[in-house]
């Protein structure tokens, strides 16, 4: 699976950023997962500019260029940090680690 973010999975608590609170919830129900960081950060000005290009897969996949968003390994795609959140917590990877 992989999950795309803007690079802030791990800095900060899960619930000061989206691409955090995702992250957090993937390594709490157990998975292993590769990261993919996309440019265009929102609220980095001077990556406005290249925001659409750097987003293009993100887009072709999800339908928006808004991270998180994650790719299962059939190719079903979850969209948004508290989605995948939900999806974490209804299919932990290792139930002994969940809520842990």
């Amino acid at each position: 699976m992989i999950l795309y973010t803007c690079g802030q999975k791990t800095h900060g608590p899960g619930f000061a950023h989206p691409c955090a609170k995702a992250g957090k919830a993937l390594d709490a129900a157990g998975y292993e997962y590769e990261i993919k960081t996309v440019g265009g950060y929102r609220l980095a000005l001077w990556t406005w500019g290249t925001r659409t290009a750097d987003r293009e897969e993100v887009k072709r996949l999800s339908g928006t260029n808004e991270v998180p968003i994650l790719v299962l390994d059939d190719g079903e795609v979850i969209s948004g940090s508290g989605t995948i959140a939900k999806w974490a917590r209804e299919h932990p990877h290792s139930p002994a680690k969940f809520g842990a």
